[in-house]
C-alpha cells in the first residue's frame, strides 16, 4: 500500500529522454563522468545528484544505517538492475520494491553489508559482483534512516533464489523500461512544505521511495550528465 495523501498532484516530466539501448557501458561512463567509475580499488563517494528527496525527521534510536546493492548487468544490449519484493510478513517496508540489501552490521562497511544481504536474501554469489561506485545516500522516509547504494556489475544474468523468510519475488528490469515508465507526484503532509515522490512502474510492480529516489539518481547521471547513444 502506497500512503498517498489526498492532496498528491501530479508531478512533471522527468529529467532525461527515454530511450532504448542503454549499454552498460554507458551506465559505467556516466558514473565516471560523476566521479565514481569501475577501478581496482573500493567504491569512491560521489557529488550529490539533482534529486528532492521528502522531508524525514532525524534517524530514530532504531534506524541504523543500511546499505544496497544496485546490481546490473547487460542483456541483449541494454543494461537490467536487480530489484526484489520485499516478503509481506517483515516487519517493515513489507511488500515494497527494493534493492536487495540490509543493515550495516557491526564491523561491516557499506560494500560489505550490501553484499553480505544479497547474499543471505537472493542467493547472489559475492565472487560475482565488481563493484564499481556509490550514489548518493538516500534515506527511508518512514524513518529517516541512512543508506549507502553500493552500484556493482555481474557478468551476465544471475541465477537468483529468494530467501522466503525475507523475499517473496526477485527479478529484474532493463533502465530503458525504467526509464520510460518514471512519473513524479508532489506530496504534501501537515507542518511540512511540498515534496516530490518519484514511481516508476515495471515487470507488474511498483517501485517507490527510497528505491525509486536511488533509481532517479542513477538514471540522471546516464541519462542527462552525459548523453551517449546507445
Amino acid at each position: 500500500m502506497i500512503p498517498r495523501p489526498a492532496t498528491a498532484e501530479r508531478g512533471g516530466p522527468p529529467p532525461w529522454t527515454a530511450r532504448r539501448g542503454i549499454a552498460l557501458e554507458s551506465v559505467l561512463e556516466g558514473l565516471a563522468r560523476a566521479g565514481s567509475g569501475p577501478g581496482d580499488g573500493p567504491p569512491s563517494p560521489v557529488r550529490a545528484p539533482a534529486v528532492t528527496a521528502p522531508p524525514v525527521g532525524p534517524p530514530s534510536d532504531a534506524a541504523a544505517p543500511s546499505a544496497v546493492l544496485v546490481a546490473l548487468f547487460e542483456e541483449l544490449g541494454e543494461a537490467r538492475v536487480v530489484l526484489t519484493r520485499r516478503s509481506t510478513r517483515l516487519r517493515t517496508h513489507r511488500g515494497q520494491v527494493s534493492f536487495p540489501g540490509g543493515r550495516v552490521e557491526p564491523g561491516e562497511d557499506a560494500l560489505a553489508a550490501a553484499l553480505r544481504e544479497a547474499h543471505e536474501e537472493i542467493g547472489l554469489e559475492p565472487a560475482l559482483v565488481r563493484p564499481v561506485g556509490y550514489l548518493a545516500p538516500a534515506a527511508a522516509f518512514s524513518t529517516g534512516a541512512p543508506i549507502t547504494p553500493v552500484v556493482a556489475t555481474l557478468p551476465g544474468r544471475p541465477d537468483l533464489v529468494p530467501s522466503p523468510a525475507e523475499v517473496d519475488r526477485a527479478f529484474d528490469a532493463s533502465l530503458a523500461d525504467l526509464a520510460a515508465s518514471f512519473h513524479e507526484e508532489w506530496w504534501s503532509e501537515p507542518g511540512l512544505p511540498r515534496f516530490a515522490m518519484y514511481f516508476f512502474s515495471v515487470e507488474e510492480e511498483t517501485v517507490w521511495g527510497a528505491t525509486a529516489r536511488v533509481l532517479v539518481d542513477l538514471l540522471t547521471r546516464v541519462l542527462v550528465d552525459g548523453r551517449r547513444d546507445g
